[in-house]
């Protein structure tokens, strides 16, 4: 059995983006070498997340809507989380909806996705930089 492990940067220019990452993802797979196995994709921040779902615009705007309606980020003085000098206790719970990370099964050395999934890491706190954990295994 092997193992690989590649960290992926991102920096959002907004406080809420959606990046589609499955071709970092993917690549990562291909310089592991590992034909059959299990991908972990892990947003390693407390307000960021890593979820699988189809990469549709109409799609990725609803999500935001929705996040906003369930964890709106203003008034800030709502959250007792923000009493601490932070202003993105929203980005808390938005990352706790959508969850922290997937597990991918790799075969052939491709994903194994069923259809129009997609690897998407959901940035609610950004203009900073943030990491994505990859770790592969298998043979």
């Amino acid at each position: 059995m092997k193992t690989h492990r590649k960290e992926l940067w991102f920096r959002a220019k907004t406080r809420r983006a959606y990046i589609n990452i499955t071709e970092q993802v993917q690549e990562a797979i291909d310089q592991s070498g590992i034909r059959e196995g299990l991908c972990l994709v892990n947003a390693m921040h407390i307000s960021a997340s890593v979820y699988i779902n189809d990469d549709e615009r109409g799609l990725l705007e609803d999500y935001d809507r929705w996040l906003e309606k369930l964890a709106p980020h203003e008034p800030v003085a709502q959250y007792k989380h923000n009493n601490t000098g932070e202003d993105n206790a929203d980005a808390h719970l938005k990352r706790q909806i959508m969850g922290r990370e997937v597990v991918v099964a790799v075969t052939q050395g491709k994903l194994d996705f069923g259809p129009w999934e997609q690897i998407f890491y959901g940035e609610f706190d950004g203009r900073r930089d943030k990491r994505v954990l990859v770790k592969i295994i298998g043979a």
